[in-house]
């Protein structure tokens, strides 16, 4: 059986860092038990704060092998700046290099290829008003046309473009990606996200008339979830529980 090797980072960073890396590993096997993997494929990056560094996964790991210490350190132009024994998959980094370029609120990024995203992304209408989760990801869609395999640095300018100031991006034929200011918040992000593409392919399959909702709901949607979240966000509210639940599975991410 190949083993892994043996990486402990945890009094080589700065502390900030090291929080930085312990959400972001409790973050990719939270995606694994949801069931939202796509075996080694697909990447969450998050930015060291102060810096123009970010973390990303090893190429060739499992979503539930990934820890705080076997996370790679690299730039925007995917070089490894730490002296990991690991590589990345620098086409897969592409995408989020892309997004790190010109959002600088944007210190984390999720990109993931499930099934209901891909579908969701992929119908003429997209997403829908559906659902309350849809409610979330609709007041800040965006859309990017499939191209290919991302490796072609070209592309980057128009994902940019399409992405624009907005946090959710529906990517036809390929998947879906959220960004926030921290991990929680991306994550709670691609959770509605999820959620809302879930049930609105629910709603399709019954082949009953759906119920849309009204316009004006939709646009107070914000004030109703400041309310909801006590002014915090989502990701603020939510993450700690999301934290104690990776915990719970499987403590060996915070090594």
């Amino acid at each position: 059986m190949f083993e892994l090797p043996v990486v402990d980072l945890k009094d080589k960073v700065s502390e900030e860092e090291w929080q930085v890396r312990v959400n972001l590993a409790a973050c990719y096997r939270l995606v694994e038990h949801f069931g939202w993997g796509d075996l080694i494929y697909t990447h969450i990056s998050a930015r060291i704060p102060k810096t123009d560094h970010y973390l990303v996964n090893a190429f060739g790991l499992g979503f539930d092998e990934v820890t705080a210490s076997n996370l790679v350190k690299i730039d925007l132009a995917g070089n490894i700046l730490d002296d990991s024994p690991f590589e990345i998959n620098p086409a897969g980094f592409t995408i989020h290099s892309a997004v790190h370029e010109v959002r600088h609120d944007a210190h984390c990024v999720i990109h993931l290829h499930t099934k209901a995203t891909i579908a969701v992304a992929s119908l003429q209408e997209g997403l829908q008003p559906l659902s309350q989760y849809s409610m979330f990801s609709l007041t800040s869609m965006a859309h990017h046309g499939y191209e290919g395999l991302a490796v072609n640095p070209a592309e980057k300018r128009r994902l940019q473009q399409d992405l624009n100031d907005k946090n959710h991006l529906l990517l036809p034929n390929h998947g879906a990606l959220t960004v926030g200011p921290t991990v929680g918040d991306a994550f709670m992000r691609m959770y509605d996200l999820q959620r809302a593409c879930e049930v609105q392919l629910l709603i399709q399959a019954s082949g009953q008339p759906a119920i849309t909702i009204a316009s004006e709901v939709q646009d107070g949607i914000f004030n109703q979830a400041k309310v909801v979240h006590s002014g915090s966000t989502g990701g603020q509210k939510a993450w700690p529980a999301m934290l104690r639940k990776a915990y719970r599975l499987d403590p060996d991410f915070c090594n």
